[in-house]
């Protein structure tokens, strides 16, 4: 029997190890494109992750008997998500390994007693110490190339879950679509029609010299329209607004809309470029060089021809107006212009227990290309185990 122990990632070298494992398992398979390391070792940034001040996270690295990495993980707790649960919920992430259940186990076995002296009950994975939009799910079908900050996996990733006891808390469903205005059914475009009818209503682009009334138009509708869905923390302006800074650069204002029923804001459909289309080609780093090349990848040439939908929102009270088609055939109309790049669309995060926007997936024509599961696992093994309910 193979002899596995944890090593904490604490320093340089450890923290270089875990940025780098992932290329060394994955280094056959074509499909897998590494992160930015930036954009991982930021969630572990005390200075950066603001979850940090009500939480806490800790990372390890697998070492088998002849001191090679065989696997990693990072766990992970944020006291105001964890109580929105009816248990107490912690998380596990970045979880990469051989294919060896004892393997697997050692890790989550850390993971979960690391979680209960924290005074958690239950624990999801593999998810991110942050928000929902990166770095989440276990990939179960649909193993294409990855899209910008989503996990790729080995297919026998979900079996180690499973085998554990882990359990299918939901789906987040990954759509793609063409982009070809033709496609969308003739109820989008009615409703649409409904919505214009009444000159109050209006879609605009957003742009990066008003970056701060959008910013605000943001959190308005984020927070009215996720506020109910558990796990999901409402946002403040400081922390939206250093979001969409950091997004700035890469943003294409033409791929996000924002709508107004006269001067409110009640809608927002976030699309940016599929920036994985070049970073595949940064081994993880994004130095000078690098940086100057997505400028020109993005900005200058614009030849990036996926889009990728990030986040979309409606308001509660305008919910089930066709608010949603307004935005979606005026992105059709905009895909018609000369100069527009984009021709496939890929929407990351629709869960299962999301069904209007599931069905709104197909109306507009889109598809389910891949799908990542949320397991979770409950410490106490007797306690009933409920999937995620169903919203809206």
């Amino acid at each position: 029997m193979v002899e596995f122990y944890l090593k904490k990632v604490v320093d340089k070298e450890s923290k270089e190890e875990f940025l780098n494992f992932p290329s060394k398992l994955y280094g056959e398979d074509n499909n897998w494109i590494r992160p930015l390391d930036q954009d991982v070792e930021k969630i572990f940034d005390p200075k950066q992750n603001k979850f940090f001040r009500t939480g806490n996270a800790i990372r390890w690295l697998l070492i088998d008997g002849a001191g090679i990495t065989v696997g990693r993980m990072a766990a992970f707790y944020e006291k105001n998500t964890a109580k929105a649960f009816e248990q107490p919920t912690g998380g596990i992430g970045f979880f990469d390994c051989i294919n060896d259940q004892d393997a697997a186990n050692r890790l989550f076995d850390a993971g979960k007693q690391w979680l209960l002296k924290a005074g958690m009950e239950a624990m999801d994975g593999p998810v991110n110490f942050g928000t929902r939009e990166h770095f989440w799910g276990c990939l179960v079908d649909g193993f294409h190339e990855p899209i910008y900050n989503m996990p790729y996996n080995f297919s026998y990733y979900a079996k180690l879950f499973e085998n554990y006891g882990f359990k299918n808390y939901f789906n987040q469903y990954t759509y793609h679509m063409t982009l070809d205005p033709s496609l969308l059914q003739p109820v989008v475009h009615e409703k649409a029609k409904r919505v214009f009818r009444d000159p109050g209503y209006r879609v605009v682009n957003y742009k990066r010299k008003e970056l701060e009334k959008f910013t605000d138009a943001f959190v308005d509708i984020h927070n009215a329209a996720w506020g109910k869905v558990p796990g999901v923390k409402p946002l403040k302006r400081k922390q939206a607004l250093a979001m969409f800074k950091a997004m700035n650069p890469i943003l294409d204002p033409r791929i996000v809309y924002f709508e107004y029923y006269h001067d409110k804001p009640i809608a927002f459909f976030i699309m940016i470029p599929d920036l994985y289309q070049v970073i595949r080609f940064f081994n993880g780093k994004l130095n000078a060089i690098n940086k100057l090349r997505m400028f020109l990848f993005l900005r200058m040439f614009r030849r990036t021809s996926k889009a990728l939908g990030l986040i979309f929102g409606v308001i509660p009270e305008f919910q089930g107006k066709g608010i949603e088609a307004a935005m979606i055939v005026q992105f059709g109309k905009d895909t018609q212009k000369p100069g527009f790049n984009y021709t496939d669309l890929e929407m990351n995060w629709i869960a299962d227990y999301n069904p209007q926007m599931m069905k709104l997936m197909g109306n507009i024509g889109a598809t389910i290309r891949k799908i990542h599961v949320t397991f979770r696992y409950l410490f106490d093994r007797d306690k009933p185990f409920k999937r995620a309910g169903v919203i809206g």
